[in-house]
């Protein structure tokens, strides 16, 4: 931001001590024009306010070109210190031989508008990156840290990792850390999007920013700085910020050719007038004005603004592109896969159905069923239990236990035997199961495990565990198929059960029985059809999947495995993210090509009329300008993205 101001004022500074030169020496071209003559139209007089203007603040164009020059390519400042020079130096060769013909005015005008446009330009280009000024405003100044038994509010930065800090209701947290006493609710919407306040306790993880909302608690620092996830984020979106996409590759390769081009132009222009004619001011005059009004500083502005803002929009809505080219490449996708567990669904098991059988009662059935899975380990079985609690049955403990792997489990309670499993457990112990297998083939159908319950060695019921989809899911593939996207479900689940949940969500693509091992695979075999593929996942065991696909997106709540290997972080769980990441690749993308149109356009139809004397250099050097006010001014078009 100091940079940003220091330029900007650097530049304001320039601009107005060049117009207190100019505004004499452009009042003396209408002196002239009317034959009139005073101090103003005095030649050594007008070399003396031009010099300033051409060698003081205009120097940054001599430093620019030669800058380029030395690089071995040429850019807008090599334009405007010929065209400048040329008007000068020629002038200042009149003055000296006696000839009452100068173009001080144009040169100083020329660098005086052009310096008019570069500060709205800075202006501009400042408002493109609030996003992080927003991201940084969200940490807290100072931290309460615990020190030899007393409390001290200290600097942020000063924090250390080990470092014990208290937090109280209403504020934030100074960092990342591990609550070591107490308890709270804390609200973490500006890192995951979930507006629901989460339960925190000793043991828990707590991330710097996020607001704690009820009870009071300390904690141990663990990340501190730039180590932190806001940190961490902010970093992202200044890397993705400053990052060329390849299309803006493809403007400055084309800029490398265009200005040579211009500069042969311009020679052509002058040679004609000047040789063939044999009117060398106009050849001079007209062949500034090629330089100037083919300046491509449009040019060099339409992809990084509109990356600027693209990427900050983007970080605004939970949204990280780790570059350029991953917002550009966003937009190129023709096919996603996504990951079932964890992405579409909530990855939480829950309680969808029970079935009691004869006169056994639902509830009851499930006290038993919850206090026999309550010492396992098996997701399943949480659920179960779970579920129990939340509707507030009393769970004792059983009198003997044993888990049978990759059956279930059987128990002893209140005298019965009892035994929660699948058929095969079932089968094993004898137990008919004809009573239950309509049901069990229904609710397979559906997607879910069915969970046999057996009582002194006959079938009491069914309970049945799902997966739930997430609330968004079946909107947010709705929406990706009807932008013409191609997509895929990858899961290990049997292919009845993967079925059954690409159907809820509107899938027709579905990879069933599929190792995490073999994801890559995957994506790999969808690319060789010649797609470009995005692929997203939670991060962790898709991380080879993620790396594989052109883009890939990691869901959650930033874990550094997900941050490091995605090329786009979503920090909300919600799969309309995706939708959003895309519409917005989109919308940056026909940004940008708007205005490399209108830069090439401007360009294009300027040179001509240039050549052919219809414009003054001054009035290409306030086009010019304009040119590429208007293109920074269409690029924060895009803040208004929703």
């Amino acid at each position: 931001k100091e940079l940003r101001e220091k330029e900007i004022k650097s530049l304001k500074r320039s601009f107005i001590i060049s117009l207190i030169f100019t505004i004499p020496l452009f009042s003396a071209m209408f002196f002239h024009m009317a034959g009139i003559h005073n101090i103003l139209t005095n030649g050594y007089f007008q070399l003396l306010l031009a010099t300033p203007v051409q060698f003081i603040m205009g120097f940054r164009f001599y430093k620019g070109a030669y800058k380029s020059l030395r690089g071995g390519g040429a850019n807008m400042d090599v334009l405007v210190a010929m065209g400048t020079s040329a008007a000068y130096f020629y002038s200042l060769y009149n003055l000296l031989v006696g000839i009452h013909e100068y173009y001080f005015e144009a040169s100083a005008v020329i660098i005086t508008l052009i310096l008019l446009g570069k500060t709205f330009e800075a202006i501009a280009k400042g408002r493109t990156s609030e996003a992080i000024k927003k991201l940084m405003g969200l940490q807290p100044k100072t931290a309460r840290v615990i020190k030899d038994g007393v409390e001290m509010d200290i600097p942020i930065e000063e924090v250390q990792i080990g470092d014990v800090i208290v937090v109280r209701p209403g504020e934030k947290i100074p960092v990342d850390g591990v609550i070591i006493e107490g308890n709270s609710s804390i609200d973490e919407s500006m890192i995951t999007g979930e507006s629901i306040p989460v339960d925190k306790s000793v043991g828990d993880e707590v991330i710097g920013a996020t607001i704690n909302k009820f009870g009071s608690f300390k904690f141990k620092a663990t990340k501190v700085g730039k180590d932190t996830v806001l940190s961490q984020i902010v970093k992202m979106v200044e890397e993705a910020q400053s990052s060329k996409a390849p299309v803006q590759r493809l403007a400055d390769k084309i800029s490398g050719i265009f200005v040579p081009v211009v500069i042969v132009i311009a020679l052509i222009t002058f040679s004609i007038y000047a040789f063939v004619r044999g009117d060398f001011n106009t050849g001079l005059i007209n062949a500034v004005a090629v330089l100037v009004i083919a300046c491509p500083c449009a040019l060099g502005l339409a992809t990084p603004t509109a990356i600027m803002v693209g990427t900050g929009k983007g970080a605004e809505n939970g949204i990280l592109f780790k570059s350029g080219e991953h917002l550009e490449r966003a937009h190129e996708m023709k096919a996603i896969v996504f990951d079932k567990t964890g992405t579409i669904t909530k990855g939480e098991p829950e309680v969808t159905d029970i079935i009691a059988y004869d006169s056994m009662d639902k509830e009851e059935l499930l006290r038993i069923s919850a206090i026999v899975e309550k010492t396992s380990e098996h997701p399943l079985g949480q659920a179960i239990v779970k579920k129990a609690q939340r509707d507030n049955l009393l769970l004792t403990d059983p009198e003997a236990f044993e888990a049978i792997a990759g059956m279930g489990i059987k128990a002893t309670f209140e005298g019965k035997t009892v035994r929660v499993g699948n058929r095969r457990l079932m089968e094993e112990a004898k137990i008919d199961i004809g009573i239950a297998e309509e049901d069990l083939i229904r609710l397979e159908e559906e997607g879910k495990t069915a969970m046999l319950v057996a009582i002194d060695d006959k079938i009491a019921g069914i309970i049945a565990v799902a997966d739930s989809i997430k609330e968004n899911s079946k909107e947010a593939i709705k929406k990706l198929i009807d932008m013409g996207l191609e997509v895929y479900m990858i899961t290990g689940d049997n292919k009845r059960t993967a079925n059954a949940i690409g159907k809820q969500v509107g899938i027709e693509n579905v990879l069933a029985e599929v190792l995490p091992e073999n994801k890559a695979e995957a994506v790999e075999s969808i690319k060789a059809k010649g797609k470009k593929v995005g692929m997203v996942g939670d991060g962790i065991n898709d991380a080879p999947a993620l790396a594989a696909a052109d883009v890939g997106f990691a869901i959650g709540t930033g874990t550094d495995v997900a941050i490091e290997t995605a090329d786009v972080t979503l920090m909300r769980g919600d799969l309309m993210s995706i939708v959003t990441a895309i519409r917005l690749s989109h919308s940056t993308m026909r940004t940008i090509k708007q205005n490399l149109f209108w830069a090439f356009f401007y360009n294009s139809v300027g040179i001509p009329f240039a050549a052919l004397g219809f414009l003054n250099p001054m009035i290409a050097g306030a086009a010019m300008a304009f040119s590429s006010v208007s293109v920074v001014t269409n690029s924060l078009r895009l803040r208004k993205f929703k």
